[in-house]
């Protein structure tokens, strides 16, 4: 049995204004905004890099109070994405560039260089640059 996840739902308050924020603050990738309905689009972002059969972010726009309230806070305040980089110091410097909220300052851990940064919405992500190791195991990844 073979099984990945392809996407991940990101729920925002306003299609335009998550688009912008990933496309220019974090240089993610618009695979695709296509019209569902008057309201609802199907909106599929990835960071630079990305690889086909890599897991991607789909913006759904909060419908509805229940929904609201989740915007910013969908893993109840732990980190909830882990954006992974090959060059660690160059994405800080553009978080700081971009004025992203730093919420943990860089630092050095076993596994890597890592710092937890907040999107647009309050949504807590690590950006982290994995350990050089030649065991993918001990910098806990999956290969």
């Amino acid at each position: 049995m073979k099984q990945f996840i392809s996407r991940i739902s990101l729920v925002v308050r306003d299609y335009d204004e998550a688009i912008e924020f990933y496309t220019q603050k974090l240089q993610f990738g618009l695979l695709e905004d296509t019209p569902m309905s008057e309201t609802k689009r199907w909106v599929r972002i990835v960071p630079p890099g990305h690889q086909e059969g890599n897991c991607e972010i789909l913006l759904a726009k909060a419908v509805g109070e229940e929904q609201e309230k989740t915007v910013g806070n969908q893993s109840g305040g732990r980190v909830f994405l882990f954006l992974y980089t090959d060059n660690f110091d160059r994405d800080y410097q553009n978080l700081l560039d971009q004025k992203i909220r730093i919420f943990r300052e860089k630092s050095v851990e076993a596994f890597g260089k890592v710092a937890v940064f907040k999107d647009l919405y309050g949504n807590l992500w690590d950006l982290i640059e994995p350990a050089k190791s030649e065991n993918k195991e001990e910098n806990n990844e999956i290969g």
